[in-house]
C-alpha cells in the first residue's frame, strides 16, 4: 500500500518537472516506490508465499539497489541540478565515491550470498562484503552528503532530514538498517512532490535571486 501511496505522488511529481536536469531527482519518489515494492515480495518470500529462488532474487534487488544505486543516484540528482561552482565541484566528488560504492556492492552481491530475515518486525539483510563500517560510512557520505551540500534549500533541507533518520534508525534499528532507512527515505521522498508543485526548486543562476523557502 505504500509503494502505491508513494509511487502515485512520484508520477505526479514528474508532472511537475519543466526543466531536464531536475528529471532524475524528481524521479525519487517513484524510485523508492519500486524499491518498497520489491521488498514487498521479500516478505511475501519470508513468510513462505513465493519460491525460495523469486524470494532471493527480489533480495538481491532490493539491497542492490539500496546499497549500490541510491549512493551513485542521489548524488548525481543533485549534481546535475547544481549550478557551477564549489559546491558541485565537492557533489561531483562524492558522486565518483558513490560510483565507487556502487561498483563494489555490484562484487558483493554478486560475489558473496546476501541473506534475509525477519527480527522484530523488520527485516534484516546480511552480505559479507557491504557489512562494514567504512561501506557504511561512504554510504552515508554520498547519499545524504550531497543532499547537504546542495544551493538549493529544498534539497539541504531533505538532506538533513535523511542525516536524522540515519541516526534514529541506528539508534533503534540498527540491525535492520538497510529496510527501516530506505522505509524512511521512501516516506520522506514525498516532500519532493510539495516542493516541485510549488516552484521552490529553482535551477538559474544562485546570483540571480534568493531561493525561496
Amino acid at each position: 500500500m505504500a509503494a502505491g501511496a508513494i509511487g502515485l505522488v512520484g508520477l505526479a511529481t514528474l508532472r511537475k518537472v519543466s526543466a531536464v536536469p531536475a528529471v532524475l531527482f524528481a524521479a525519487t519518489p517513484l524510485l523508492f516506490a519500486l524499491h518498497q515494492l520489491t521488498e514487498g515480495f521479500v516478505w511475501l518470500g519470508l513468510d513462505g508465499r513465493i519460491r525460495p529462488e523469486a524470494r532471493d532474487h527480489f533480495v538481491f534487488l532490493f539491497v542492490l539497489y539500496a546499497q549500490g544505486v541510491l549512493p551513485l543516484l542521489m548524488p548525481l540528482a543533485v549534481y546535475l541540478m547544481e549550478p557551477p561552482g564549489r559546491r558541485r565541484l565537492l557533489i561531483g566528488g562524492l558522486t565518483a565515491v558513490g560510483g565507487a560504492l556502487c561498483v563494489y556492492t555490484l562484487y558483493g552481491v554478486i560475489a558473496f550470498p546476501t541473506t534475509a530475515r525477519v527480527e522484530h518486525h523488520s527485516i534484516v539483510y546480511d552480505n559479507a562484503a557491504t557489512s562494514w563500517l567504512s561501506v557504511a560510512a561512504a554510504y552515508v557520505l554520498a547519499t545524504c552528503g550531497a543532499l547537504v551540500l546542495s544551493w538549493h534549500r529544498v534539497v539541504m533541507g531533505f538532506g538533513i532530514l535523511n542525516f536524522v533518520g540515519v541516526a534514529v534508525t541506528l539508534i533503534v534499528r540498527g540491525y535492520a538498517f538497510t529496510s527501516v532507512w530506505c522505509h524512511y527515505a521512501a516516506v520522506l521522498s514525498v516532500l519532493i512532490f510539495w516542493q516541485f508543485h510549488k516552484g521552490h526548486i529553482d535551477l538559474r543562476d544562485p546570483n540571480s535571486r534568493a531561493l525561496t523557502a
